[in-house]
């Protein structure tokens, strides 16, 4: 790689791996989840960024010196991103079972999916930016880094509940043993105390999906998991270990799509709940389109 690496390259590579690692930092960000951890985790995650940065940005070099062999090495990081998504499912998987209200294996390999995307798009941004800065030069690879950043950041983030639903305030309604989110039957509640604990705090919504698209996607239960793991964390949950009535439940209206979210908050406001709920990530493994099927009336499955 020394013959590769001459002086004429040098400003393009330094450009892209200095985009490359600012592409991960913008990317990588601890929020309500508390994860990646602070500070380990994140320091783990930006010096995966930055083997990607040089990773991206080393193999221009190699293309127009015609060393296509030197490429290969590519396939090597593409394995080792490979084993961080695996990484990041059995470390969620383990911290899941001590979670009050779990994430779920859905909204899990939606996170570590992620996490291996992100080192593909650090790979692009240090390879544009080295590109750009090598062939024309360094203030066109400059602009081109900048050009890729915002691609990357474009698709750092996907769509939100609010996107095919509208989230509404519903009532809490326990009728005898039976608990209803207004006209959703969410569970049998046997005990006259557990019924008082939840007429006092519990708090309900109904997510009415805006399509068919979306009422399939709002159906599978690792999204409905991922709601109720989104507003547990945000607003708190009250509860404890060994405690099954007191669990916070989303239950679907068979004839409507219509999903009724009963919580029990440490926090009860009716409209922070509506904006956590609106808010809550669409799990992409999650997400159906039966529109797209383009099934002719009388045709079989």
């Amino acid at each position: 790689m020394a013959s590769v690496v001459t002086s004429s390259y040098t400003p393009g590579i330094i450009l892209g791996v200095f985009f490359g690692i600012v592409a991960r930092i913008s990317m990588l960000r601890t929020d309500y989840r508390q994860y990646p951890t602070y500070p380990h985790g994140r320091i783990i995650h930006l010096a995966l960024g930055v083997i990607a940065a040089a990773l991206g940005a080393l193999a221009v070099p190699s293309l127009l010196d015609k060393q296509y062999t030197a490429v290969t090495f590519l396939t090597l990081a593409a394995q080792q991103f490979r084993d961080v998504r695996n990484m990041e499912r059995e470390t969620l998987t383990r911290i899941d079972s001590m979670e009050l209200v779990p994430r779920g294996a859905t909204y899990i390999e939606g996170i570590a999916m992620v996490f291996e995307g992100r080192n593909y798009m650090v790979i692009f941004t240090s390879f544009t930016a080295a590109f750009c800065g090598i062939v024309f030069d360094w203030y066109w690879g400059a602009a081109a880094g900048v050009g890729a950043l915002l691609i990357s950041n474009y698709f750092k983030t996907g769509k939100s509940i609010a996107t095919i639903a509208d989230v509404e305030h519903a009532d809490i309604r326990v009728d005898g043993p039976d608990l209803y989110v207004g006209d959703i039957y969410i569970m049998n509640v046997g005990l006259e105390e557990t019924r008082r604990i939840i007429a006092e705090r519990g708090l309900g919504c109904i997510i009415r999906p805006k399509n068919k698209n979306s009422r399939v996607t709002l159906s599978n239960l690792g999204q409905r998991q991922a709601i109720l793991h989104d507003a547990c964390t945000i607003m708190g949950v009250y509860r404890d270990s060994g405690e099954p009535a007191l669990t916070p439940m989303a239950k679907l209206d068979m004839n409507d799509g219509r999903l009724g979210v009963f919580l029990l908050p440490q926090e009860k406001n009716k409209e922070t709940a509506k904006a956590v709920l609106s808010k809550v990530p669409i799990l992409e493994s999650a997400v159906r389109m039966p529109s797209e099927a383009h099934v002719r009336q009388g045709d079989q499955l």
